[in-house]
Order: structure tokens, then sequence, then C-alpha cells
């Protein structure tokens, strides 16, 4: 055997391609604004896919003109139908999950529809029903029964059915009284915080009462009795197309209902079949009113705001109408709750707000529809009947602003109204004294809804001056952070440094002093974090009075959130070299640090604590003060030893500042040497081999550059101890392992020709010490020791040449190819053990289990063996072996085949003699 001689130069020269200097570069951003530019002037329209059709919050000018109601009957637009129905669901869950309540809950004896006895339910539904109906008195008995919330609920559902079934069977009396008897059950407010679902389930079947009949009269008007069609309704039918056989019917549907004794049902159940006024009336609308008259009748002031509720919805299944009625609802709640705080000034706090928040869905619900489909011109109107803008006309009429109304409005008001009457809101704030709703939520809810319209400058000067006249005043640190938290947008915006300064002010003077509560963390870390996503440089926050202090009395998860915003901020504007900041960020990375929940890191996530940190430990720069640079890098490892990703981090930055000191040239040898000690002292604690190895490989060339060779070979012996450090998991290892470890091992090999031999190991000390390794592992795949081998086979022919491809760049480090300048020694021992491993590919080839890959190890090795020896009698055979296996495990078509053939058969042919050619 003999290697071939190699010229690494004309090599690559021969390989490389035709190369074309450019003047620019087709990615740089240059290239991108001057598109930019193009578009501008040439005024393309440069589509945005986010950006809304119309940006205007307006409505339609002309009351009663194209206005969307949401209607299951008579509406011809089938998107306001599916809008309203999906509004409502939502509503209604909402209410539901808000108002949660015990698993048992007191019933009053008005509901015993709900509780009945094993023998009760055996009686049939139709007598046992009437009994009930016509003993009023046992209904008034005060008994108090228990019962579960899922009992009540599958009562209900039963029910339900119960009422179906009388319907299909025809049995209409039976019906309706059981709807009686459900709608009864809201008369019941012993238990307020339970009143909500009742409502929700009892309105369930009451909309399927009114469905039925509906259905039942539309059929009467379209068809006779005998199943001949009269007619077929339109959805905007008038109440002369409908025959008079189903005006009767319809007729008899209200007479019924209007004859029922208590007032809440009777009213809850005209409103379920309420759209069947169409059948007799052009404007069913005006039916409304008179309803909304009804229910101050209505003693029980829950009561009555759930039924002004339930209206509200049944009125929006109508055409377009006025929305008079609406106004009258709020104002008569509004009555209400000024009732209602006169008799409960005796009451706690907690009892008042529970009490308010029972009645806010209904406000909410009804201004909701109040202002759907008001517009600009109307909506003036509107607020002076509800009493929020002063009545010209007659200046004596003045209704209280009540809080909960007024924040229910700000909700649903357009943005651009709110903004251009801000002023005038503010005041209507200030005169909003009841117990209602915290005035500080309004002027909350005033500053984010004016966030979303802000302003002009004039205007916010006058607003913010108004605000913090009145924030000054609040000693409590919750309500401060609230309001100022709603402006701080607006502020930012326009940049009022004197304002922000008053925010950190306050803050400080509150929550430094008496500390800071859970519940105030929540906004204290929106503020935080407006501040960080304003500013683009970070010490532009730090430098804001009161800011570290501040941030010092946060706690828990709401510190390690903004924590994590002051990292990243940290970490994406270029290196970090002001040492009171790395002092400051390295206390946060340490308390981030120590809150991780390691478990759930993952490699995706860029913004996990821990890359975070290993970027922030990157980007920290002392400058030419090396030493304190190592410095920190200690007790970085100190401090963050827990992660691997974060331990690689600190060699990557210890090796990189080796390398910075040989360049600067400027450190002595014992700085180099405290750099390699680090990073050998780092590595052990990793628990990943394989990210060791690549580690040791890393500081050895490190090493090697400094001229180090004495620290070189311990950093390499550490690396192929590596090797048998490896551990099977389950008995097997995932491809991307095995790809790792031949990865290392291949650097390894290609380090090695920089490395000098040690002349008393010999030249091959290592890479055999490598093939022991990989040898001695039973885990270890054919396929792996194939490519080690060619590997190494690959490394000896290198280091057999006169000239390397590559030297170190250090002095101190002379090649192999000068050290053992033309000594035959040196040469014979390299192709000596060069012959054992190419001895021993053919029989690893064989050991492959999968027969394309036998096949592909096979060309693969007879490609390293030809271009490393020069083709004789030895090595002929070997190759002639190698492609029989090749030959057999693959498809005579196979392109890598015939390529290696040809190329075989290219060489041999002129180099040999008495040895057959390899042919196809």
């Amino acid at each position: 055997m003999e290697f071939k001689t190699r010229d690494y130069g004309a090599e690559e020269a021969s390989h490389s391609l035709p190369r074309m200097r450019t003047d620019s570069h087709p990615l740089a951003v240059q290239s991108s604004l001057e598109l930019v530019a193009v578009a501008f002037h040439e005024k393309i329209d440069l589509y945005d896919p986010l950006r809304a059709l119309d940006a205007d919050f307006g409505v339609s000018a002309a009351e009663g003109n194209d206005v969307e109601y949401g209607s299951t009957r008579g509406s011809s637009n089938e998107a306001a139908i599916q809008r309203s129905a999906k509004e409502w669901a939502s509503f209604k869950r909402s209410l539901m999950q808000r108002f949660a309540v015990a698993k048992t809950i007191s019933i009053s004896s008005m509901s015993d529809v709900i509780v009945k006895s094993g023998k009760e339910y055996e009686k049939p539904p139709t007598r046992m029903h009437l009994e009930e109906l016509d003993d009023p008195q046992k209904e008034a008995e005060a008994d108090v029964k228990i019962i579960t919330r899922q009992e009540y609920v599958s009562r209900l559902h039963e029910l339900k059915d119960e009422i179906s079934h009388a319907w299909r069977a025809e049995d209409r009396v039976t019906a309706l009284k059981l709807s009686i008897k459900v709608a009864r059950l809201l008369m019941d407010t012993s238990v307020l915080q339970f009143y909500p679902t009742v409502f929700v389930l009892v309105t369930d079947v009451l909309d399927i009462l009114g469905d039925m009949v509906w259905e039942r009269i539309k059929r009467k008007a379209e068809y006779a009795d005998d199943g001949t069609m009269i007619c077929s309704l339109p959805d905007d039918f008038e109440a002369s197309d409908v025959c008079s056989d189903a005006k009767e019917t319809c007729n008899n549907w209200f007479c019924k209902i209007g004859s029922i004794r208590e007032l809440l049902p009777r009213i809850y159940l005209e409103l379920a079949i309420f759209c069947c006024w169409r059948f007799l009336h052009d404007r069913p609308w005006e039916n409304l009113k008179r309803l909304v008259m009804m229910m101050r009748g209505l003693a029980d002031p829950l009561a009555s705001a759930y039924c002004h509720l339930y209206l509200a919805r049944c009125a929006q299944k109508l055409p377009p109408h006025n929305i008079g009625y609406l106004v009258t609802c709020i104002n008569d709640i509004k009555v209400r709750i000024i009732l209602g705080r006169e008799s409960m000034n005796g009451n706690s706090s907690e009892d008042r707000k529970m009490s308010v928040s029972l009645f806010e869905p209904a406000i909410g619900w009804i201004i909701k529809c109040l202002l759907k489909d008001t517009d600009q011109m109307r909506l003036g109107d509107v607020l002076v009947e509800l009493g929020l803008r002063p009545n010209v006309a007659n200046p004596s009429v003045d209704f209280p602003c009540i809080s909960v109304v007024l924040h229910h409005l700000l909700e649903e008001l357009p943005a651009e109204v709110i903004s251009s009457n801000a002023l005038e809101i503010m005041q209507l704030i200030e005169r909003s004294e009841d117990y209602s709703f915290d005035k500080y939520l309004n002027y909350m809810l005033l500053g984010f809804k004016l966030c979303e319209r802000i302003p002009l400058m004039d205007a916010v000067d006058a607003i913010l001056v108004k605000v913090f006249q009145v924030v000054a005043q609040y000693d409590g640190l919750d309500e401060y952070l609230k309001v100022v938290d709603a402006y701080l947008d607006i502020i930012l915006h326009y940049q009022i440094g004197n304002y922000l300064t008053i925010i950190l002010d306050g803050i400080s003077d509150r929550a430094c002093n008496k500390g800071v509560a859970e519940s105030e963390l929540g906004t204290l870390q929106s503020i935080f974090i407006k501040l960080l996503s304003h500013f683009d440089d970070l010490n532009d926050v730090l430098a804001l009075n009161h800011f570290v202090e501040i941030l010092d009395v946060m706690y828990g998860s709401t510190r390690n959130i903004v924590n994590t915003h002051i990292l990243n901020k940290a970490t994406r504007n270029g290196y970090i070299r002001d040492p009171t900041t790395v002092q400051l960020l390295f206390e946060i990375s340490q308390a981030l640090h120590d809150d991780i929940d390691f478990s759930s890191i993952k490699d995706d996530d860029n913004q996990h604590p821990v890359h975070l940190i290993s970027r922030f430990v990157r980007m920290v720069d002392f400058g030419a003060e090396m030493e304190n640079h190592l410095i920190f890098l200690v007790e970085c490892r100190g401090a963050f030893g827990s992660t691997n990703e974060l331990k690689e981090t600190l060699v990557h930055s210890s090796n990189y500042l080796a390398v910075k000191a040989m360049k600067d040239a400027k450190k002595h040898i014992s700085f180099l040497k405290s750099c390699i000690a680090f990073s050998e002292v780092t590595i052990p604690s990793i628990s990943i081999i394989i990210r060791q190895m690549n580690l040791y490989l890393e500081t050895a060339e490190v090493a090697l550059l400094g001229g180090l060779v004495s620290h070189t070979d311990g950093l390499i012996d550490s690396t192929i101890s590596c090797l048998q450090s490896l551990e099977v998991t389950n008995g097997c290892r995932t491809p991307v392992d095995l790809d790792g470890i031949l990865s290392s091992v291949r650097k390894l090999c290609s380090l090695l020709i920089l490395i000098p031999a040690n002349p008393e190991c010999g030249a091959t000390y290592i890479p055999r010490n490598v093939l022991s390794k990989i040898s001695s592992q039973s885990w270890i795949t054919p396929r792996l020791r194939i490519r080690t081998f060619c590997a190494v086979v690959c490394l000896s022919t290198t280091l057999s040449q006169h000239k390397l491809p590559y030297h170190a760049n250090s002095r101190e480090v002379v090649g192999n190819d000068l050290l053992f300048f033309s000594e035959p020694s040196y040469y014979q021992e390299l192709l000596s053990f060069s012959g054992s491993v190419v001895q021993n590919l053919v029989d690893e080839v064989k050991q492959e289990p999968n027969q394309a890959a036998r096949g592909s190890l096979a060309l693969e090795a007879c490609n390293c063996i030809i271009s490393s020896f020069i083709a004789n009698q030895e090595i002929v055979p070997i190759c002639s072996k190698l492609i029989e296996i090749a030959k057999s495990c693959l498809n005579a078509n196979n392109k890598y085949l015939h390529s290696t053939v040809n190329y075989l058969d290219k060489h041999f042919s002129t180099s040999t003699r008495g040895v057959p050619a390899v042919t196809t």
C-alpha cells in the first residue's frame, strides 16, 4: 500500500466556481427601501391585509333606515340573525360563569315545580300541574327547601322536555301551564347569586315556547286545515297579509297569557311570544312601552332588572323601530338603584357591590342594544334623555348620573365620540356620587377609550390636568395604579415627561412605604411593560426616577415577567458595557434563574428566561478590562449553574475572551491559561456528553491557537474519554445522537492535522485511541464505525503529505510535516495503521443489516480508499470486493454505483496489471 500524493491548492482551484464582483448585495437593506420609494413615487397602492376596509366608527345617519337588528323572524339579513344569536349565546354563558354558586341552594315554595317527591312524579303530568294551579294557597307557603344546583338544572331540562312533548301531543294547555310554572321561578330571588343562572335556564324554556307558538300561527296563516297552501308569507309581511283564522289563534294566545294572575310570569310569557304581534299589527313595537310601564309594578328590583333585560332581547327580533323604550328601561333601573341606595345605607360595602354586580349584566346589555343602532345625530338626544346632558328644552328635568350606567355607556360609545367629548364626560364622572360603582373605574375606562382615539394635544393637556388632580387624592395604590395606567399610553404618545415623573413619584410614595398587595401587581406590571416598550434604550428606562426602587418592591410571577422584559430589552440593542447596568441585569438574571421551572424549557422558546440569561451573558463586554470579564463569568457560573445551556454559554464566552486577548496581543499567557482553565473546570458539569465533546474540541482549538500544546493534548484526551462515557438509553440511540457523535469524531480528526504528534507515544496514538473507544462500545452501529474508519483513513493520508493543507496560526506550534519531515518510521507507522483500518472496513460493511445502507456504505468506503491510496494489487481487490457488495445491494441503475465504477475503471486501467477492471 502507498499513500497518494496530493496538491491541495491545485485541487481547490480546480473545484472552485468562477467568481464575479458585484456592485451591490442583493439582500442589502437599500434594495427594500428603493422598492418602497418607487412605490411611493409611483403611488402604488400597497394593500395591507390587516387593515380594515373602513376605519370609521359611525353608523347610519337616518334613524330607522339601514339598521341591522338581530332577528330570528322577519329579518332579511342572515348575517344579523347569526350575529345576534351568537352575541346572546355568549352573553348567557358569561352570565352563568360570572355568578358561581355553591353546590346546594335554598329555594322558596314558589319553586315547588323543581322539588317533587317520587310519588308526585308518578302522577300524570296534566293532573299534577292542574292541581298545583288550582291551589294558590299552597304556592304561597313559605317553606324553604334545599336542592343541589345540578338537580335544579336537571329538573328544568326535564320541564323543557315535558313542554315539548305536550306540544307535540297537541296538549297546548299543558304546555302553557308548565311554561307559567317555569316563569314563576323568576319570582324567587332568595338566592341572589343564583338568579342569573335561573334567568338563563328559564328564558331558554320560554324561547322554545315562543318559537313553537310562532310556527303554529305562521302555519295557520299559510296553510288550510286540510294542508292546502293558502299563501307564503314573505319575511317583511304585514298584518293585512295574515288570514283571520291565524289572527284569531294569535289573539287567543295573547288573551290566555293576559289572564295569568301574577304580573312577572304574565310579562315573561308575553315577551316570549312578542313577535307574534306582527300577525295582528303593523307596528308591534308599540306594545313595548305598555310592557315597560307594567314592569314598574314589579316590587323586586333584581327581578325587574332582568325582566327589562329579557324585553330588550325579545325586542331585537322585531323589524327596525323606535328605541325610546330602551331609554325608559335604563331610567327605570336608575330609579331602582337610587331607591336601593337609600334602603342599603346600613349594609356593608360588599353587600352593596354584590347588589350592583347583579344589576350590571342587565344594564350592560340594554345599553349595548340602545347604542348599537343609534347614529350620531340621535346620540345627543339619547344622552339628554338618559340625564347625561342638560335638557335645554326643559332645564328643570334633571336625572342623577349613576356611575354603573355611565360605565357601560363608556364601554359602548364609539371611541371618537368619547375623544371629542372627553371633558364633558369627565364632568359626568365627577357628578356621579353613588354606591353603584367606584368612580375611579370610570376614570380608568375613560383613559383606555381615549387611548383608542387619542385627542389633540390641547385637549389632552386639559384632560390630564383634571385626572391628576383627582388621582393625587387617592391614598390607595390600587386605585392610583389603575387610573394612571389607563392614561400612560397618551402620556407616552405625546412624550410628556413631567407627568411620567409625577406617576413614578406617586407610585413610589404609595408602594415603597406601604408595600404592594398581590392584587396591585398586575397593574404595576402593565405600567412597567409600557415603559419598556416605549423607550428604545434600556438606559433611558433605568434612568427614570424610582424605576429601580419600585422594581425592588415587586415580587412573584409579576416580577419575573417584568424582569424578562427588561432582559429582553437589554439584549436587543448591542453590547452591554456600563458596569452599573451589567450589575443590575446580573441581579435580575439571578432572580429569574432562581424561579425557573427547568422542566418547561423549550429549545424554540427564545423568550424563555434561560435563553435570555444566556443571551445576556454573551452580550456583556468589559472592553479592555478582560480580567473583570473573566471574573464576571466566574460569578455567572456560581449563579447560573443549573442548566446546560447557561454553562455552555459560559464556556463559549470564556473561549471568545481568550481569542480576543490573543488578537489584542496585550495580555500575558497567564490570562489565556486562566480562560482555558475556566473552560476545563466548567465543561465536566454539563450533563450531555456529546456537548462536552464539542466544547472540549472548541477549547482545544483555542489552546492550540495560543500555542499551549500540552493543554491541547489534555483537552483532546478529555474529548476521547467522553466517547467512553457515552451510554445507551433503552438499548438504542436516536439517529440524531449518532450523527452528532460522527460529526464530533470528524471534527476531532480535522483538528489532529494541526496538533503535533508526540514522538514518545507515536504519530497514530490518538487515532488508535479513538478507534479503541469506538470499537469497545457495543451500541455503536456498523454505519458509525465505517464512517469513523473512513475519517481516520483520510486523516492518515493527510498527515502523510509533505505539505499539510493548513497549519496552526501560532509560531509555537510546529506541524507534523515539519516535525517529521522525510522520517521513514513516521510514514511507515501511518501506512501500517491505515492498512489495518482498511482491512477492517470490508468486514464492517458486511455487518450493516440494512441492504440499501450496506450498498451505500460499501461505495463510501470504496471512494475513501481509492482517493487515499495509489491503486495497486493490494488496493484493487479490496475495492472490487466493495463494488461487488454494492452491486448485490443496490439497483443496477443506481447513479452513485455507476459514478464510482467509472471512477475506479479510470484509475485502475492504467495503474494495475493482471487485475481485471471493475465493470458493471
